[in-house]
């Protein structure tokens, strides 16, 4: 084995191909057929999409467990251990498997070199198949078509709501972008999309591909019901009905649209993967997802969002909203370059009294002087202070804060890992 400790293989990993991110399936699909030449996978679910992906998945996961089934789910990007990205049955893997898997990797690629999320999925896989599971759910890192989870054939590939995000790679186009996610369609297979944008361009894919597309609104659907001021919802396909269903634990009516398309998804499955209203309802209410809009009490009160393009601001904005306080709103903000700062800072700027902008810990961060470039290219008449990092920006706003104020994190996954607490 190269190395016997997980930071050893990740530091390594950084270091091993010349670019943090290269689109493309050759390598990989070479490297994992060397590795398990003839794989037996169980039931696979593919999540792509923008904004919606990581609690779909976690929804998928919540219930699939709640039902009893052995549950392998791999997402991306990871907020304070590289573990979480590899969860069985909601449990991160352990570093020994790691280490395991990364070794096998290791002596399978030969010469060949890969990426730090092309190795982190092949040890997905590989932890995968050393185990008995019923399900797997796969999250797509960035796009769609050329990512290294799409190398793996989904019984049901899910495509959530589709926003401008990772420019530089994917382009400026929503419809460019939806065919980019649409490859992880595949022939025979059906689609479920719980997205309004870039409908047409999705229906247009299946048809070439071949894929049964089941589009939110036209196929399936969900409403919110009052039952004795209850917070319930239904929904329904052509062929079913689940009624009175709890709304998820996650923050934000956006969450219905993403359980939506969830419970489509776990409908194209129930041949093989049946799913009782007691799972069902058990999987909804105990859904956890850390970074999106989390509350964590105190005076003042503290919110950390990961929230980092146009849609997931505009919704952060809405939740704001519907949740407001007494006194101010305090941002900690941080961002990578390759977002669409401006648009997206625009959709927020009115919510926000007073900024603390500071630098996040990797290249990819997008400078301060952009920061506030950005917002004061908009309407922001709000004070703004320079930061060194955001350990410093968060003291800095909770040294003037009130107990009525509130501290808004956000910005990145970056900006929230540096300074939410871990859960014990």
């Amino acid at each position: 084995m190269r190395f016997t400790s997980l930071d050893d293989w990740l530091s390594w990993q950084e270091t091993l191909h010349p670019s943090e991110i290269e689109l493309g399936l050759e390598r990989i699909a070479n490297v994992f057929k060397k590795l398990h030449p003839e794989p037996i996978f169980p039931s696979v679910i593919t999540v792509a999409g923008t904004n919606g992906k990581g609690s779909s998945v976690a929804m998928l996961d919540a219930i699939y467990c709640a039902a009893g089934y052995q549950v392998g789910r791999y997402t991306s990007p990871h907020l304070f251990h590289y573990n979480e990205r590899i969860c069985i049955n909601g449990v991160a893997i352990d570093d020994q498997s790691l280490c395991d898997a990364f070794a096998r990797i290791d002596k399978a690629r030969d010469e060949t070199s890969l990426t730090y999320f092309e190795f982190g999925t092949l040890a997905a896989l590989d932890i995968f198949l050393q185990h008995e599971l019923d399900v797997i759910i796969l999250e797509v890192g960035l796009g769609g078509r050329l990512d290294a989870v799409n190398i793996i054939d989904a019984d049901v590939a899910l495509i959530t709501a589709i926003s401008l995000d990772h420019i530089q790679w994917l382009g400026d186009n929503i419809n460019g972008i939806a065919k980019e996610k649409a490859g992880i369609m595949r022939t025979g297979k059906p689609v479920v999309s719980s997205g309004i944008n870039a409908t047409e361009t999705l229906g247009a894919s299946a048809t070439e591909k071949g894929a049964p597309l089941y589009q939110i609104g036209k196929d399936f659907n969900f409403i919110e019901c009052n039952i004795e001021r209850g917070e319930t919802w239904n929904w329904q396909s052509e062929q079913q009905l689940r009624a009175a269903l709890p709304k998820p634990a996650l923050f934000g009516n956006h969450q219905l649209r993403n359980a939506a398309g969830v419970l489509m998804v776990i409908e194209l499955l129930a041949n093989n993967l049946p799913v009782s209203q007691s799972a069902l309802r058990e999987g909804l209410m105990s859904v956890q997802l850390a970074g999106r809009f989390q509350i964590i009490s105190g005076e003042p009160i503290s919110i950390f969002d990961v929230a980092h393009n146009v849609d997931a601001m505009k919704q952060l904005a809405q939740q704001l909203q519907q949740y407001p306080c007494q006194g101010r709103t305090l941002a900690v903000l941080g961002m990578l370059s390759d977002k669409d700062v401006k648009n997206a800072l625009a959709e927020v700027i009115s919510s926000i009294d007073e900024w603390f902008l500071a630098p996040l810990p990797t290249p990819r961060s997008e400078s301060v002087d952009n920061l506030l470039n950005a917002l004061q290219s908009g309407s922001n008449a709000a004070p703004t202070h320079r930061c060194s990092n955001v350990k410093q920006a968060l003291q800095a706003a909770n040294e003037i804060a009130e107990k009525v104020d509130r501290i808004l994190v956000f910005g990145s996954f970056y900006t929230v890992a540096e300074v939410m607490p871990q859960p014990l």
